[in-house]
């Protein structure tokens, strides 16, 4: 993929020994930037800056892929024998339908694929570069050897850097160290033999950015970088579905009711002396007919449908299978920012220690907001915005020195000075803020001890919360002119002050919960925020009486507790990064789909444990990254849609896995059965290979297929043993007509083998077809018409069988023309199939299915 110099590979290899002046000089770069032609040139000679492979291999691989079944290797060996024997014209049509089956696998997935590459291009992540001395933001994959990337909290490290400025530069490189706590960087020259994990100057593809800000250089890019280098363990297969894994068992089952058969019918056809490789052909061509050939095309057209209609509704999916979970879904844990609430937040007053506006808490904090450089934030943004714009200042404050808000101190600090003033000014979390202060600041001015007041404080908090506000606390002390503050100094403080901020739930949110509980979906609020402000929120989204447990509880509580407890609460409050993981892990050890919205830094773990990961399109890239699914809007009624669009592909999938088995079990038994008793094969393997193909297209539109309301209604699950009763009940009632369908042949035709196999061929395609507007559905097919692709697949099938005979094809696969007597029997013995399985499916789905339901 990387088309990288070697020259340059081994003049970077071990870049973090080298100082930023020999690092520029090894890419023929500076410190302005590259050019935007530089850049285009750099491209060429490196290439993309991706991991992912071209669009060729991938290609070539899914069409070789379409040939991978063992049935189908064999099939095609068996049919050059036959051509080996003389016998040119069988092995002529076997492979032009092994061929055509195939082709029709590798189309439909290719087209899937297409769909979900374009859906992807929506979701990008972007990086701030320096090109011809202005920032820039341009997309991840064009950056390339010599650019200089600027990083805040919340970035994904675009390429492997050499670090050029950094302030307290805090890296999350789990992956590549296996260390649990963020890693702190420093610009530097280190030797070239040390270590990864001791890099302390470099910065690796892959990690992410936990608090501070920085300036590196990119060194390498692509599969030249460590990432790169790991990608095959790092990019791993994505955990299982619960979907995947019900499709793999099912898959296993098949497998053995096929090698079962196979020995089977080959060692009775022998031994009543039928040709043996006839006898071979036509056991091999009964297990192609048994297997679902198309269900790994049916399942990635149906995702990509799934995908395409979901992006309609502004959910864009990155991970197809997590579509089924996506149905499946019947936990969203959710943070409150910008989901519930409108995620605008508006500053509503600065206030003493004694709950007066006090205008110099607002002076402090908008110097802590406006001056800060880490982390872009919308607390920050709302004290701007309600700061009165100070008029031109002789005396302006500048920047001294920075601490940036990380997610372990839960506060920001700064250091600004004029010529008049030097002060450190701290904000954050009001507990946090308090256990760093000893003195207070009283309307007078006066200092006192923290602990006279600290009472006082505290019932000021309490009363701001319980009226809904989120309260952070503000404190300063004097800073020095002559050294940066440090973190170790954030002590002995002064509290100043309190500022209060609100961010109002959405309009209509009451009705979007009632969608999501009618969907069968409980809501959870995951929140940082204190207890009472969550609950206060809570009560005004319609929820009276939320049950609460806060981090605080969590932690002094074992997993078997929460895992009786979780599913009842409605609210986690005041919880850390950490304890989100915890509490998405123990909901799925109780047996639930949970899915996860979250949209930054710290809701990384949990976007990756949960079910399905959700983010929205202005998350940091940290979180877009790590989702399964991206809203590009974050309102929850996209959400909801977003459900019933992923019930309805779970839907439609289930749909052909009914169909498929239970007719193709069905005929697959009857053909086995007639074969002992029939001095010929009741269908030649030729024969067998037309059926399943002519009975396989119309179901390739399933995915345009209608879905009932009661399938929408719920969460759906995959159950095996639900698809093993349907496919034998179904199957079996089939086998029934088959019979009638022999008896009419043998007893009342008298017919030769020809008659017979054109008469079974003819009868068994067009109800396997037909039937397939019973099953689709649990109501009355009369009810529940099909999708306009599917009927219309379903009528040209139809009219494909009944000219067949008719036609010179005819010969090519051994039918003949049928007396018109049997088409008025067929229409008999089909009508009375048809509505005998109808009645068998009311029985069905309220004894069986209840059955098995109560027996979980």
């Amino acid at each position: 993929m990387d088309k990288q110099n070697p020259q340059d590979s081994h003049q970077t290899e071990c870049f973090w020994s080298l100082s930023s002046t020999e690092a520029f000089a090894s890419l023929a770069a500076d410190q302005k930037g590259l050019t935007s032609k530089q850049a285009v040139s750099r491209i060429k000679q490196y290439g993309h800056n991706t991991l992912k492979s071209g669009n060729k291999a991938p290609m070539l691989l899914l069409l070789l892929s379409q040939f991978k079944s063992p049935i189908t290797i064999m099939l095609i060996i068996a049919a050059l024998l036959s051509a080996s024997l003389g016998d040119i014209a069988d092995t002529v049509i076997i492979l032009l339908i092994v061929m055509i089956s195939s082709s029709l696998g590798f189309w439909q997935e290719r087209g899937a694929a297409n769909a979900v590459s374009e859906l992807l291009k929506l979701v990008q992540l972007h990086c701030t570069v320096l090109r011809e001395g202005e920032k820039k933001e341009i997309s991840i994959e064009e950056i390339v050897p010599g650019d200089i990337i600027y990083l805040s909290a919340g970035d994904i490290i675009p390429g492997d850097s050499l670090l050029l400025e950094a302030q307290e530069l805090f890296i999350d490189e789990a992956a590549f160290t296996g260390e649990t706590y963020p890693v702190e960087k420093f610009p530097g020259v280190l030797q070239p033999d040390i270590p990864l994990a001791k890099r302390s100057n470099s910065l690796f593809m892959g990690s992410n950015v936990i608090s501070g800000k920085a300036i590196g250089l990119i060194m390498k890019t692509g599969s030249q970088t460590e990432f790169g280098k790991i990608s095959t363990s790092l990019q791993q297969k994505a955990p299982e579905t619960n979907f995947e894994r019900g499709i793999r068992k099912f898959g296993y089952m098949l497998m053995e009711i096929t090698l079962i058969l196979v020995i089977i019918i080959f060692a009775v056809n022998v031994f009543l002396h039928k040709p043996v490789l006839d006898s071979f052909l036509f056991s091999l061509a009964l297990a192609v007919g048994l297997t679902p050939q198309l269900l790994p095309a049916i399942i990635s057209v149906n995702l990509s449908t799934g995908a395409r209609r979901m992006a309609k509704h502004q959910v864009i999916v990155k991970r197809l299978s997590s579509i089924e979970n996506f149905g499946s879904m019947d936990i969203l844990c959710s943070d409150k920012t910008g989901t519930i609430t409108e995620g605008k937040v508006t500053l509503k007053d600065s206030l003493s220690i004694d709950g007066k506006h006090s205008e110099k808490v607002l002076q402090y904090a908008w110097l802590n907001a406006s001056m800060q450089q880490g982390f872009n934030n919308p607390i920050d943004k709302a004290i701007c915005l309600a700061y009165p714009k100070p008029e031109s200042s002789t005396d302006p404050y500048h920047v001294q020195a920075e601490i940036p808000y990380d997610f372990i101190r839960k506060r920001l600090t700064v250091q600004v000075k004029n010529k008049k003033d030097n002060l450190v000014i701290t904000k954050g979390a009001l507990m946090v803020i308090l256990n760093i202060c000893n003195q207070t600041e009283t309307a007078d001015g006066s200092l006192v001890p923290l602990d006279q007041n600290r009472a006082k404080i505290l019932d000021q908090y309490q009363q701001l919360s319980d009226a809904g506000f989120r309260t952070l606390g503000v404190a300063y002390k004097a800073g020095s002119a002559e050294k940066n503050f440090t973190r170790d100094q954030e002590q002995q403080m002064i509290f100043l002050g309190f500022i209060t901020l609100f961010d109002p739930p959405r309009a209509g949110m009451s009705a979007t919960l009632t969608k999501l509980k009618n969907l069968g979906v409980q809501l959870k609020i995951i929140t940082g925020d204190n207890a009472l402000v969550a609950k206060s929120l809570a009560q005004q989204i319609g929820i009276a009486a939320p049950k609460i447990l806060t981090g605080s509880t969590l932690r002094e509580m074992s997993n078997a507790a929460l895992k009786h407890q979780a599913p009842h609460t409605d609210i986690f409050a005041e919880v850390e990064p950490n304890q989100k993981e915890r509490i998405i892990t123990i909901l799925k050890k109780a047996g639930h789909v949970v899915g996860f919205m979250g949209d930054g830094i710290n809701d990384a773990p949990a976007l990756h444990t949960a079910d399905v990961g959700i983010s929205v399109d202005s998350a940091v890239d940290v979180a877009k990254e790590a989702a399964d699914i991206v809203l590009l809007s974050q309102d929850l009624n996209v959400l909801s849609e977003g459900i019933v669009e992923g019930r309805k592909t779970f839907t439609n999938t289930m749909k052909y896995i009914f169909m498929a088995t239970s007719a193709n079990f069905g005929n697959m038994f009857s053909m086995a059965g007639a074969s002992l008793f029939l001095p010929f094969l009741p269908l030649l393997p030729k024969q067998i290979l037309l059926t399943n193909l002519l009975t396989d297209f119309p179901e390739m539109a399933i995915a345009t297929d209608r879905v009932d309301d009661v399938n929408i209604q719920e969460p759906q699950h995959w159950d095996l043993r639900f698809v093993q009763y349907f496919m034998i009940t179904f199957g079996l009632l089939s086998s029934v007509f088959d019979y009638l369908t022999f008896g009419l042949l043998i007893l009342v035709m008298h017919a030769n083998e020809k008659v017979f196999q054109t008469g079974w061929f003819t009868e068994s395609v067009i109800s396997a077809i037909l039937i397939v507007l019973v099953v689709r559905t649990r109501l009355s097919f009369l009810k529940s018409l099909p999708g306009n692709y599917l009927s219309i697949a379903t009528m040209v099938v139809l009219l494909i069988v009944l000219v067949i005979p008719i036609t010179p094809v005819a010969t090519w696969f051994g039918f003949i023309r049928l007396p018109l007597f049997f088409y008025g029997w067929m229409i008999v013995i089909i009508t009375a199939y048809l509505l005998t399985a109808e009645a068998a499916k009311r029985w069905f789905y309220k004894k069986i299915k209840k059955r098995l339901t109560s027996s979980k």
